[in-house]
């Protein structure tokens, strides 16, 4: 499994609506409500053989409400 994480920042009075729709979806693991810059942060895990790229444009950009995203690829956890 590949994990990586996702800030996510929302429109205006959405942040609420995005992290329901990323729960209801069931395709992020974590979900947590952020200060700064991104107003949410989520944790991803995908199979070695998918496409980082593909699953994030496809399956969480798609999301009404969703304005930016700044995605971090991991590779090794401590």
């Amino acid at each position: 499994m590949k994990t990586f994480f996702m800030q996510i920042k929302c429109d205006l009075g959405k942040s609420y609506e995005v992290a329901s729709a990323l729960a209801d979806a069931e395709i992020a693991s974590e979900i947590y409500s952020t200060a700064g810059n991104y107003d949410l942060l989520a944790k991803f895990y995908v199979d070695d053989e998918e496409d980082v790229g593909h699953f994030v444009n496809e399956k969480v950009q798609i999301i009404p409400g969703i304005k930016d995203t700044f995605t971090v690829v991991t590779f090794r956890a401590f």
